[in-house]
């Protein structure tokens, strides 16, 4: 089963697909930094560094042909609040006019199996200006090509990923399907209160145990390259482990000593409105006076215990790990989406605001660091329970 990843970022939702034995064709990226993510990690697939809209149908045809034909195409395009409709000439809500309808264009082209749509989960919920549900205008787009239609929300959680998680995913195929979507496996034991539950489900491994076995960092130690100096200490480590005993992108963010202090005087499951106030940050340009504005959502210390906070695409800034006085490194936060440790983040660490790379003409460094690109990422075992699941269906 061939598979073509558009808007595919590093390559999260492919990779699952991978683990499950498909064979990843080709990715459409057009962010630099995450494509070269994308291919150096997918070395036998064909990697578009271009916006999907610059594709002619010809090039397509061209690329994707013959044993690279996919059978299954992914995307998970921005369809709501991102518009591509000229200023008053449609409703912005309305996914035909938005990157959604470039994604139809793609599957009426190459014609796959299956195609799946990756979003939030509040697409559900979002109507048009004429009252039309944006979920309904989407099955009925891919009905005109031919596809049985299925969505659900998915949780992370429910299929090992230790991170609270829920995702929208489309399903189109051109073979009814009996039962679209896993059954959960896992279950997230860290975060149930006395309740009943299927004994025959796995507990979710919680934060500490995905990231306990990689090595101890203060601020600013680390490195892209790393060896193991812990053994691995649960089936979790055990399989995202690298064979080569090598770690990659565990790299600690160069906090100031006034950061690592305020860090120091957290509990788990304080944030920073939870330090003493001489401790807050300063403001900015104010000759040390401290700013009275903080945002709670911002380093917040996470509990060992339990399954991790969503991870966004901005989360070096968003958690402080649960013992060591300073933020997440990318490597534990692939750890915490599920990506197996061989699997290499390209660009930057981090980057400046883009306002102040536009200001300052530094359009070399205005791609998705490495952070935003395992944020963006669909979680692999997510990922792969669906792959896994579409096999069974498919009889394949």
């Amino acid at each position: 089963m061939n598979v073509l990843d558009t808007f595919s970022g590093a390559g999260g939702f492919s990779l699952g697909f991978y683990l499950a034995g498909y064979r990843i064709i080709g990715g459409i990226e057009t962010d630099k930094w995450a494509a070269e993510t994308f291919l150096f990690n997918h070395k036998n697939a064909i990697v578009i560094i271009d916006d999907i809209r610059n594709l002619s149908d010809d090039e397509l045809k061209k690329q994707f042909r013959g044993t690279r034909k996919p059978d299954v195409i992914l995307g998970g395009p921005p369809c709501q609040g991102f518009s591509i409709c000229r200023k008053g000439a449609g409703d912005p809500k309305d996914p035909r006019n938005s990157l959604f309808i470039e994604l139809l264009r793609v599957a009426d082209i190459l014609k796959p199996k299956i195609l799946i749509l990756e979003n939030v989960p509040n697409l559900v919920n979002i109507k048009t200006k004429d009252n039309k549900y944006v979920i309904g205008i989407i099955e009925k787009e891919l009905n005109g090509l031919g596809y049985y239609v299925y969505y659900d929300i998915l949780e992370a959680t429910n299929y090992g990923v230790p991170q609270i998680r829920k995702r929208l995913f489309v399903i189109a195929s051109k073979k009814e399907l009996k039962k679209p979507f896993p059954v959960p496996t896992h279950i997230d034991l860290s975060r149930q209160k006395g309740t009943l539950f299927d004994t025959n489900l796995k507990p979710c491994p919680d934060l500490w145990a995905a990231i306990s076995d990689l090595p101890e960092l203060q601020a600013s130690e680390g490195a892209e390259e790393m060896d193991y100096e812990k053994e691995a200490q649960n089936e979790y480590q055990l399989s995202l482990r690298n064979a080569a005993g090598k770690i990659y992108n565990h790299k600690a963010m160069n906090h100031s000593k006034r950061m690592v202090l305020r860090f120091s005087t957290m509990k788990c499951g304080d944030s920073i409105s939870d330090v003493p106030f001489h401790h807050w940050p300063l403001k900015r340009n104010g000759n040390g006076e401290i700013s009275k504005k903080i945002y709670d959502q911002n380093n917040r210390r996470m509990r060992p215990d339990k399954t991790c906070h969503t991870i966004p695409a901005s989360f070096y800034a968003n958690f402080v790990h649960p013992y060591q006085h300073r933020n997440f490194t990318a490597r534990e936060g692939a750890r915490i989406q599920s990506f197996p440790d061989w699997y290499v983040f390209k660009g930057k660490p981090t980057v400046v605001s883009t306002r102040l790379l536009e200001s300052e003409g530094r359009f070399n460094e205005k791609f998705l660091c490495q952070y935003n690109q395992i944020g963006n990422a669909v979680p692999p075992l997510l990922a792969a329970s669906i792959a896994k699941n579409l096999l069974s269906n498919l009889g394949e």
